[in-house]
């Protein structure tokens, strides 16, 4: 098995790098590619130290699969030729609503693997990820009608210049020094931006409309879904506070079992101080979390809860490494 990881020294690229090695898959030929700028670096793999070869150049036809995490106008140009050689495994919004690219989450749908034609497969936006892994069994339970989203999304979201910037205006205000604000619209520190890619014709941003387009292809394209994504002066790791209305009835008690027993969730919902998870809780594990369970009382057959994961890991690196399993698995 030959594998390369384009887009290798971001965010993404290095935790693909870091679940590759502790999930200890066999892998005869490892390749590093990013850009001409990063191009002649090492980065380790385990004790391995691995030369960065140059995008530009590299030759596909040398591996098995490819993941791409190097955004969708790298992915763009340079996916549909690497996959004439490999699959591909893209983390980019670029290919996701393509009707002939399966979007993906191996614990939800992994049967639509048979579906891939392009030698192309999608990895979702990271808070649809850690999403649709919690709907998945509850909607299986009791038919899903209506999904109200607000969510709280880190800095690592947007990438590493982005997380430096929330690090240095902290510094810059609590040191009462003057600062720009370059990566974000508003000051990110000690604020919260509910503003997250660009705007739309109707209102909605695209992250927004990403959440609601892509569970939708996931989970089911009759659920209706309305979202708020916010920016938060988090550096790792999305939160959502998400209302479920269902077509059935349910209990509290049979939605915990299923949800604890739903591969990739844990439940930890206490009734008390510090009895549930926040983004730093969450912060380099592989699950996500569900708090703060509970019916909504103002409307028949709806529940409220509070979901957290690590946006880097489990939200796109994980999930990517878990199709590549799923795939060559069939």
């Amino acid at each position: 098995m030959n594998i390369a990881i384009v887009g290798a020294t971001g965010n993404v690229g290095r935790k693909i790098i870091e679940v590759l090695h502790n999930k200890k898959i066999s892998i005869d030929n490892l390749y590093f590619v990013a850009s001409s700028n990063s191009a002649g670096t090492t980065l380790k793999f385990g004790d391995k130290e691995i030369k960065v070869e140059n995008l530009e150049n590299f030759d596909f036809s040398k591996v098995n699969i490819s993941f791409f995490s190097a955004g969708k106008t790298i992915s763009e140009k340079y996916v549909p030729l690497a996959a004439k050689h490999s699959v591909v495994i893209d983390n980019s919004s670029f290919f996701r609503m393509d009707p002939d690219v399966p979007l993906i989450v191996p614990q939800v749908n992994k049967d639509h693997l048979k579906n891939v034609k392009k030698n192309i497969i999608a990895n979702p936006n990271c808070s649809t990820a850690q999403l649709v892994i919690v709907l998945k069994s509850l909607n299986d339970a009791f038919k899903i009608k209506r999904i109200v989203i607000s969510t709280y999304q880190s800095t690592s979201g947007a990438g590493k210049k982005p997380m430096d910037e929330l690090i240095n205006q902290t510094k810059s205000i609590l040191n009462k020094k003057n600062f720009e604000v370059k990566n974000f619209t508003k000051q990110i520190a000690f604020n919260a931006i509910p503003h997250i890619d660009s705007f739309s014709d109707d209102g909605y941003t695209k992250e927004e409309l990403k959440m609601i387009r892509e569970t939708n292809k996931i989970l089911d394209t009759k659920i209706d879904i309305t979202a708020t994504c916010v920016r938060i002066p988090v550096l790792v790791s999305h939160a959502e506070s998400v209302n479920i209305e269902f077509e059935n009835d349910f209990t509290i008690k049979k939605v915990k079992e299923l949800l604890n027993t739903s591969e990739g969730c844990k439940v930890v919902d206490e009734n008390s101080d510090g009895g549930y998870i926040t983004p730093i809780d969450a912060e380099g594990k592989n699950e996500t979390f569900i708090s703060r369970i509970r019916k909504d009382n103002s409307k028949k057959n709806s529940l409220n809860m509070w979901i957290v994961s690590d946006n880097l890991l489990r939200g796109a690196a994980l999930n990517a490494v878990e199709i590549a399993e799923a795939y060559i698995k069939r």
